[in-house]
């Protein structure tokens, strides 16, 4: 007994060893690919030596002695830390993913392959002046002489993922930089999904009128009745269910409620207590690990500039140089518009145009998949756009039969000459000089705010598509492809887009709202980003005579939702103080016990209270409760609570409260009774989930932002190492933006938020701060894979300096890269 004792423990032992063993080599190998931030090395592709100089957050300076050099360095820099990202957004819009991934992967380059992205950022090379031109070719052989050094070092093979998925990275091009732009333009795109969404629901709807309830438009003048999808396409059934694939991380496509977002505001001198102007703007996308910004400042002729970058692309998108700081927002222009082409029921490789029937613009592609066999598709074009498969968010159940769908969007440009526009606009000095340079910007479609040291501004970019006033839906559902008048006629004038130069208050800003009124065609959008954070942004920018930079952070990082005080009054109206004493323990009493809490608070998001997590609970449920019976199994399309719709149902406008009565049942429900139901929904939910003592609830338990590694972040105890989950505070409708994911189990997660945090004071530009949500580097072993993350989490900032020596005086690297002789 005694030997099998022993050698029991011998081969526990000698497990143990292995295992050990197994994880050091893993351990060495993923280490190999660290980068060395102090070394001189030789290249080739700069006329003179290059300095990289990393400051104590791994945040680049770099300095060249002419800017081609510069943005060498660049991408030197971002090859370093982030080459498993720019090389998995190369493959994304290349349509290349199940090379690497497989199966899992191909409805994602279905899709890419389609929409041709990559092609059209191939021809857009050329339409780039002479400048940019330049910087992409420098910016590619800075990538590349990375790619060389691991080559020839044998560095790990670049990132700790490429040994896990290993397949050969090509050398970088600039049509790759421009293609990583069109694939955020998709990432930012919330109009396709809105149209399909809008025809699904107006099939299942048997009173049309109750559509601008649930799809409700922005506050303002209304617009004329739109026609009902099923008179416009009789063959298409109220219903049909959707068949699409499981959500893969690696999709860019957004989810519905989570496009594009950001908030930037500005203060001219005489709103300012320090006499300059002041910029504030936080970009929100979804989270991931690493984030998809990456700090750095460079050293150009014009002068330094520094701010958040785009890894595989050579421009610091949104930052500050010496005298001009520029932010983005997502400016919801509506830019994409569906088409239903009618196929010729002779010949299906024809469809209908207003001249007659026409050929398909067709050409083949084959994709290459992992451990499978390639499979050949054959894209096809319209007049109006490429033609889309039918998993598209669903678009084959609305699609008739004998029928396809194509899309228009301004982003499919061959031509597109946004990269030069921003490239100008990141060499300028002055407001007036970079509303000049952003002229020739097509899309995405943003809002840029400004502010040099006088001047504050907003001006809408992006080519808007030129509708006919005669159009059949006005853009807001997919339409007939063959008819004359549902065509896109050109573009409208860049001096008709909005635009707002030294407002009389001194005050301007955008957090995705409404920006003006305009008839159709010249409407802009139906659809906007935001109708709540924009009431809470008024009141903190007019509660002060003047402003600071911190009055500015605090705007940033203020968790008050403007919803929560808005519809708890009256979705509650009828039960505060209600009802009788019940014993602990009881539904009544939970219900008492949670409207108590709700009556004392004012409307934080605080991570830390109970009361957020009880509200959004409630609403939630409260959203389900007054749409399953109108919609069926359409209701779960609708994941996010939408204000206007409760607070049309709550206030009756246009008989509204039509919603409260559940359709099935003999008596008439009120919208008090769905109410009390759906706190008793959210409270057993709660229960079961949290726990019932109220008291005890942590909104930061459910409210926890997701930044996690699309690839990695879901294999078992790995995903413990890549992921960064942290508790924070903010909502869906907060300035401290924390979109929810609305996705079961976990509906509260934060998914989508401010990845990038800047705030700009031009009386002392150095004073100005900034922070990411993750770290500056993607490497998962790296100390700088995360150290950003807990200052962002609690509303901290890092210093945006253009100070060399400052910078200098906390280097943790020093990166010389000569020329080769």
């Amino acid at each position: 007994m005694g030997l099998i004792f022993r050698w029991l423990l011998r081969l526990a032992a000698g497990l143990v060893a292995l295992v050990v063993a197994a994880m050091a080599l893993v351990y060495y190998l993923a280490g190999q690919s660290l980068p060395d931030y102090t070394q001189t090395l030789e290249v080739s592709g700069v006329g003179a030596p290059v300095e990289i100089m990393r400051d104590n957050n791994n945040v680049p300076h770099v300095f060249g002695s002419s800017d081609p050099d510069v943005f060498f360095g660049l991408g030197y820099a971002h090859a370093q830390d982030r080459l498993w990202q720019m090389t998995t957004l190369r493959r994304t819009v290349q349509g290349r993913l199940s090379e690497v991934f497989g199966q899992r992967t191909v409805s994602i380059d279905r899709l890419l392959r389609r929409l041709d992205l990559y092609r059209l950022a191939q021809q857009s090379v050329s339409a780039q002046d002479a400048y940019t031109t330049a910087a992409l070719e420098a910016y590619a052989a800075g990538v590349n002489a990375r790619l060389e050094e691991i080559n020839a070092k044998a560095l790990g093979r670049g990132a700790p993922e490429m040994f896990l998925f290993n397949a050969p990275v090509a050398p970088w091009h600039p049509a790759d930089s421009i293609a990583i732009i069109k694939l955020m333009g998709l990432q930012l795109s919330g109009h396709l999904e809105e149209e399909i969404l809008r025809a699904r629901t107006s099939l299942m709807l048997d009173d049309q009128a109750r559509l601008v309830d649930i799809l409700p438009d922005a506050p303002g003048t209304g617009v004329a009745a739109l026609p009902e999808y099923a008179a416009m396409f009789p063959g298409v059934p109220r219903y049909a269910e959707a068949r699409s694939d499981p959500r893969d991380p690696l999709s860019p496509l957004p989810r519905h409620g989570l496009a594009g977002a950001s908030n930037a505001w500005a203060a001219a001198p005489s709103r300012s207590a320090s006499g300059g102007t002041l910029l504030a703007n936080d970009p929100h996308l979804g989270f991931a690990a690493p984030s998809t910004w990456y700090l750095a400042r460079l050293e150009l002729a014009r002068g330094g500039v520094i701010g958040g970058t785009i890894p595989g692309v050579p421009l610091v998108l949104v930052g500050r140089g010496e005298r001009l700081g520029w932010g983005l927002t997502s400016s919801y222009m509506d830019d994409q518009d569906l088409f239903i082409e009618k196929l010729n029921p002779d010949n299906p490789e024809e469809y209908l145009t207003p001249s007659g029937y026409k050929a398909f613009e067709t050409r083949p592609s084959i994709i290459e998949i992992k451990d499978a066999a390639p499979i050949t598709l054959t894209l096809r074009w319209t007049e109006n756009g490429p033609v889309l498969p039918g998993s598209v968010y669903d678009l084959e159940t609305i699609t008739p039969p004998g029928h396809v769908v194509s899309l228009g969007w301004t982003m499919l440009d061959p031509r597109d000459t946004s990269f030069s526009a921003a490239m100008a606009l990141m060499n300028a000095g002055t407001v007036a000089e970079a509303l000049r340079a952003t002229e020739t910007y097509v899309a995405p479609s943003q809002n840029l705010t400004l502010a040099d040291r006088e001047t504050i501004a907003l001006k809408m970019l992006g080519a808007v598509p030129r509708r006919d006033a005669a159009h059949q839906s006005q853009g807001r559902l997919p339409s007939q492809g063959w008819r004359a008048e549902n065509r896109w006629q050109g573009r409208m004038p860049n001096a008709s887009n909005p635009e707002f130069v030294s407002p009389v208050g001194g005050l301007l800003g955008n957090t995705n709202n409404k920006l003006l009124e305009r008839p159709f065609p010249n409407h802009i959008s139906f659809v906007w980003g935001d109708t709540q954070r924009v009431s809470r942004w008024q009141r903190l920018m007019q509660s002060r005579e003047v402003h600071t930079r911190d009055s500015f952070i605090e705007a940033q990082l203020d968790p008050v939702s403007p919803t929560a005080r808005n519809l708890l009054p009256l979705i509650g109206a009828d039960l505060w103080f209600t009802g009788e004493a019940a014993p602990a323990g009881t539904p009544e009493r939970q219900r008492q016990i949670a409207l108590g809490l709700l009556a004392e608070w004012n409307g934080e998001m605080n991570e830390h209270l109970p009361e957020p997590l009880i509200y959004a609970a409630w609403v939630r449920a409260l959203q389900k409760r007054l749409i399953m019976d109108e919609l069926g199994p359409l209701a779960e399309e609708f994941k996010h609570v939408e204000p206007l719709f409760i607070e049309r149902v709550y206030k009756d406008i246009d008989g509204a409260s039509a919603w409260c009565d559940i359709r099935q049942s003999a008596p008439v429900e009120t919208c008090t009774e769905i109410a009390r139901l759906a706190l008793d929904d959210a409270l057993v939910w709660i229960g079961e989930r949290y726990g019932t003592a109220l008291e005890s609830l942590r909104w930061g338990d459910a409210h926890q932002a997701t930044h996690d590694h699309p690839v990695l972040g879901e294999v078992p105890l790995l995903r413990h190492f890549v992921n960064i989950r942290q508790s924070t505070s903010g909502g869906d409708n907060t300035l401290q933006r924390g979109r929810t994911s609305g996705e079961d189990p976990d509906p509260f997660q934060n998914v989508h938020g401010a990845g990038f945090r800047g705030v700009y004071d031009f009386a002392d530009p150095d004073s100005s701060v900034f922070v990411i949500s993750t770290g500056q580097s993607g490497h998962f072993l790296s100390r700088h894979y995360d150290d950003l993350a807990q200052l962002w989490r609690r509303g901290e900032y890092i210093p945006m300096s253009l100070d060399t020596e400052l910078a200098r005086a906390a280097a943790v690297g020093l990166t010389q890269l000569v020329p080769k002789q």
